[in-house]
């Protein structure tokens, strides 16, 4: 299974509560925190939320 790594890139401060709740929930709390999370739909769906904020690449 492949896997993603994810960067944020961008500030959580001023964003909605939902958007932060779904930044911690991948383990991204400050700017510069990366984690490797799996490359599935709840992932995907995670990005789709908050992608703006972040950087992804496919690890293989």
């Amino acid at each position: 299974m492949a896997n993603l790594n994810i960067k944020l890139v961008k500030s959580l401060n001023g964003r909605l509560a939902k958007q932060i709740a779904t930044a911690n929930s991948m383990g991204l709390r400050r700017i510069g925190d990366t984690t490797v999370q799996p490359d599935n739909a709840q992932t995907r769906g995670k990005i789709a939320k908050i992608g703006y904020l972040l950087q992804v690449e496919e690890e293989n």
